[in-house]
């Protein structure tokens, strides 16, 4: 997410959306189309996906993605915030703007629902109720501040959102859908309370997905849908913001990661992942 400090929207405390490098998926350079940062032995170009080669030792980098941070920080802490952490606390303390003693509901508790529940506990959240269809994940959400769990797999013949309306009598004030589903993100909008509820979508659902809404719903019951990508941080103003809190501990990053490989055995974390046994994996290398 580059941060300029040039256009209208990294000038606006609004956005975080660069309009003078908009983000794209593209294998290029930002600043200069059709250039990648590197090239091979043999003078072949080299691509990159989502303007990141975090694989290499050595990179180029343009100045609008660069954010300096506190030298005492340790890079296996300091990886967390430059997505997937960032992106969950940030959705919940800068897009949705929890309040304290506020219900929240998270769809999805892999590691960006987690990062959600930690942002809503950091904003005193009262109530943080993780839905997923692994019930280990209760158990590991606890750790990060979620109180109730649903299993989405054992509603019977209700659905998710129905009894999240019934739990929050009327529904919650926040749900954030961390999936990658529109049809989660209609069950998301269908528990958010009438008049003041929010639904923050966080998850990458497939290419030409559509969310459909009842258009009754949205003229008559005053609820907020919205998208965030990264949280909707700016990286050079709340990245080191995020840093601080953790020093002071406050934010607790350490529990984010459960498991530090060498780097030779990245199939073996990917396998973690992919079982649910693992919320982040550190690579070393050398």
């Amino acid at each position: 997410m580059p941060d300029c400090g040039d256009c209208v929207d990294c000038k606006s405390h609004k956005s975080n959306l660069c309009s003078k490098f908009p983000f794209k998926v593209s294998p290029w350079m930002p600043r200069y189309e059709n250039s990648s940062r590197f090239i091979d032995l043999n003078g072949h170009t080299l691509f990159h996906f989502l303007n990141v080669s975090s694989f290499s030792e050595y990179t180029v980098l343009d100045v609008a993605n660069v954010v300096k941070i506190d030298s005492s920080i340790s890079p296996s802490r300091a990886c967390l915030l430059s997505c997937g952490v960032s992106t969950g606390v940030g959705a919940a303390w800068e897009t949705a703007k929890v309040e304290q003693g506020s219900t929240v509901v998270i769809f999805g508790l892999g590691s960006i629902g987690l990062a959600v529940a930690e942002g809503a506990r950091l904003c005193g959240a009262s109530r943080i109720i993780g839905v997923d269809i692994n019930p280990a994940k209760f158990e590991v959400g606890q750790k990060f501040g979620v109180t109730e769990f649903v299993n989405s797999r054992t509603c019977e013949n209700k659905r998710v959102s129905e009894v999240i309306n019934e739990m929050t009598s009327g529904g919650a004030d926040y749900c954030f859908e961390c999936v990658g589903s529109s049809s989660l993100v209609q069950e998301a909008y269908s528990c958010c309370r009438q008049g003041w509820g929010k639904t923050i979508t966080l998850g990458v659902d497939k290419p030409g997905s559509q969310i459909c809404l009842d258009s009754f719903d949205v003229l008559h019951h005053g609820k907020t849908l919205m998208g965030s990508l990264f949280g909707g941080l700016k990286a050079k103003t709340h990245i080191p913001l995020l840093l601080k809190r953790y020093l002071s501990n406050e934010l607790e990053l350490d529990k984010f990661v459960t498991h530090e490989m060498k780097f030779e055995d990245i199939n073996d974390a990917f396998q973690l992942l992919l079982e649910g046994k693992c919320i982040r994996c550190v690579m070393w290398m050398g």
